[in-house]
């Protein structure tokens, strides 16, 4: 029997997660998209880029110097997985240029053009003049380094040239020009945008005055930017959390980008001073450093024309009355963000705090963004004499600082907030509102799979679901004074809640599909799978046969394919327009078929996180949930899938094109009947023949 403990049936989730952002990389040669669409994945996978730096490859730096050994199911050591990492993705670099080379090609044939200062025209360079000394001169930051001058600090992410400089009497010396994130990465002169280094770099001697530059090149540094923090009570813990937000600037330093083909006495300069290896350097050779900057480039309004059509969130009946509160109480509703609009989750929220039948508005805040509308309403209701209960998690990672600002506003109108459980992150994402309603308390109920953001319901994916049912509100009751008090039960009796229900519910409900042997079917979405008691449970299942749709967008631990271990398991990833983002749990034979949550499945959401689950028990719900997961599975445009050597194929269109979010927007476009009806007749036929053949 074959040993389901053993590393080889499990990949390294950082391997793992870097072949995720080349899935991201790999869209940026889509031709079939327009160019700065297309950038736009660039920008992505940079951004990516630099969160890998920032908290996983500064962790395994960690490990490799406090002398750990294995940490994973896969058994590779920090040393192994550093090595690894390294080879990747210097192999990728490449691929990176080659796709930003084309890119500039495609952008060049529509009149934009991404060009140095030593490649515009006259004119041009007439105008940077004028810019650069009104606008930039005034605000960067020329550093010489000499026995005075000791080499300054740099904060994370920071950005600028190092420089050797020679004076008069052939003397040389170091310098720096820091370049501060107040200015624009590219200065754009009509159609051209100049990368900001370039036009600094010709104006060497006007900040350095009697020195001529000999030799420079752009530079950026990643620290660790993780948050090191012990809980205490309320008011430390805000101290604390402040006091690590400004010690991100100082991490440890894990990452240098620089240009290809720079000086090695500058290299050596930098190297010395920031105490890097070697292999800490990457070298950009035709694309510019920051490459998450191209979303100045991509924002640009006049550029529109080059992107993707933005598609309009539509609010289809029931959702469009004026009361949602009524609708609710008349039937169930279940939403698929951003198809289904975001604006009825505002709307619960804001006619709560301004109705006076309200008495209570109890929530939990993960990622609220920069400006939160529901934050505001929340406001106005403890101005009006509500009662609100906010718990808003502090250690939401780069979120830190926004619901900090938010706490603290909600705090000082009056309402209580909850700074979050000692030990464990509170990721659920669930809204009540308690009415008197003819002297009765009515309660109201809205739970998701993503964030109450409204900036991100456009571009993720998700799921939420409104309810007035009193066993679930009793449910979500009881968690809300398990969140403030002192409880002990962290029990739910229709609802799950981890660390205690949600794990051994998903290994029993894959025990039980799998009895069904062949006759079983589970399919399980997710952002991430990691779990091995989970991943041990679907091997168990496909040893008995049982066909298993898994749909991870990142992370995936599992080798599917296995013989005599993972068969009958097929792992697939979505990369499109969207962020596929919900956590959706199907099995074929169980009551409710289909759970949401807030949880994915990973070892820090299932045991080291409070996440909530919940089973969607109404037929017309359930059956919404399942055809849109029966449709991802039948794409052939946006689909990849894992191969059990842990790479990744595209999915091969065989048939008619099949791109599950262009269809799910003409259908959302076209639909005018009740909002529960999940997909066209054609598309009804489809998911039917997906679900009779198990696939």
């Amino acid at each position: 029997m074959t040993d389901l403990n053993s590393s080889s049936l499990y990949f390294n989730r950082e391997l793992s997660w870097l072949q995720f952002n080349t899935r991201v990389l790999a869209q940026a040669n889509d031709k079939s998209l327009p160019p700065l669409e297309r950038l736009k994945f660039l920008a992505i996978y940079g951004t990516n880029l630099d969160e890998f730096y920032m908290i996983r490859v500064a962790g395994l730096k960690a490990l490799l110097f406090a002398g750990i050994q294995e940490i994973g199911a896969d058994k590779l050591t920090p040393r192994e997985q550093l090595n690894a990492i390294h080879l990747y993705l210097h192999n990728e670099q490449r691929v990176l240029e080659k796709n930003y080379q084309n890119i500039l090609v495609e952008l060049a044939d529509n009149s934009v053009y991404i060009k140095p200062f030593d490649k515009i025209k006259k004119k041009q360079k007439k105008e940077i003049d004028r810019i650069f000394f009104e606008q930039i001169f005034p605000v960067i930051i020329p550093i010489a380094i000499d026995a005075t001058h000791p080499f300054p600090h740099l904060n994370n992410l920071s950005f600028g040239l190092a420089i050797t400089l020679i004076d008069k009497q052939s003397n040389l010396k170091h310098g720096l020009v820091r370049i501060p994130r107040i200015l624009p990465r590219f200065i754009q002169v009509g159609s051209v945008f100049i990368p900001i280094e370039s036009i600094v770099e010709n104006y060497i001697s006007d900040l350095f005055p009697g020195y001529t530059r000999v030799a420079s090149t752009a530079f950026r540094v990643t620290r660790n930017a993780d948050i090191a923090i012990t809980e205490q009570e309320a008011d430390d813990f805000l101290e604390i959390l402040e006091e690590g937000l400004r010690a991100r600037n100082k991490g440890s330093l894990v990452h240098l980008e620089l240009i290809e083909g720079a000086d090695r006495d500058l290299i050596e300069f930098l190297t010395t001073h920031l105490k890097l290896y070697e292999s800490d350097i990457y070298f950009y050779k035709d694309t510019p450093l920051n490459l998450g900057s191209f979303w100045q480039i991509i924002g640009d309004k006049n550029l529109s024309s080059l992107m993707l059509p933005v598609y309009a969130p539509k609010t289809l009946p029931p959702l469009n009355q004026d009361d949602i509160f009524k609708v609710i109480e008349k039937e169930d509703i279940l939403l698929y963000h951003p198809y289904e609009s975001f604006d009825p989750i505002l709307k619960f929220i804001e006619q709560a705090s301004i109705d006076p039948n309200t008495l209570a508005i109890r929530m939990t805040l993960y990622r609220v963004g920069a400006s939160s509308p529901i934050v505001k309403s929340l406001i106005r209701a403890v101005q009006d004499g509500k009662q609100v209960t906010v718990l808003v998690e502090l250690k939401a990672r780069f979120d830190e600082e926004n619901n900090l600002h938010w706490a603290k506003a909600l705090e000082d109108a009056g309402a209580h907030v909850v700074y979050g459980i000692p030990g464990l992150k509170v990721h659920a994402k669930i809204a009540q509102v308690i009415k008197r309603e003819k002297n009765k308390l009515k309660s109201y109920l809205h739970l998701a799979t993503g964030n109450y953001n409204p900036t991100t319901a456009k571009i993720y994916t998700d799921i939420s679901y409104f309810t007035s049912k009193i066993n679930l509100n009793n449910d979500a009751t009881r968690f809300f004074h398990f969140l403030t008090g002192f409880s002990t039960k962290t029990t739910l009796d229709n609802l799950y809640i981890s660390p205690t229900q949600i794990k051994p519910r998903l290994i029993e409900m894959i025990r039980k599909e799998s009895s069904f042997a062949q006759e079983g079917h589970i399919i399980l979405k997710s952002n991430s799978l990691v779990d091995p008691d989970i991943i041990k449970a679907l091997y168990r299942a496909s040893q008995k046969g049982t066909v298993i749709d898994l749909i991870i967008r990142g992370i995936c631990a599992l080798r599917p394919q296995v013989k005599g271990v993972s068969e009958t398991i097929h792992v697939y990833s979505i990369i499109g327009k969207y962020l596929e983002h919900p956590r959706v749990y199907y099995f074929n034979h169980d009551s409710a078929k289909c759970y949401i949550s807030s949880a994915d499945l990973m070892p820090r959401n299932l045991v080291r996180r409070i996440e909530l689950m919940t089973p969607i028990q109404e037929p017309r719900l359930s059956s919404k949930i399942e055809k849109i997961l029966l449709i991802q599975l039948k794409d052939n445009q946006l689909k990849w899938e894992l191969n059990a050597d842990g790479s990744y194929h595209k999915v091969l269109q065989i048939g008619e094109p099949i791109n599950n979010h262009t269809i799910l927007e003409n259908y959302m476009n076209k639909m005018h009947n009740k909002v529960d009806k999940a997909v066209p007749k054609y598309l009804d036929r489809l998911a039917n023949k997906i679900l009779q053949k198990g696939k």
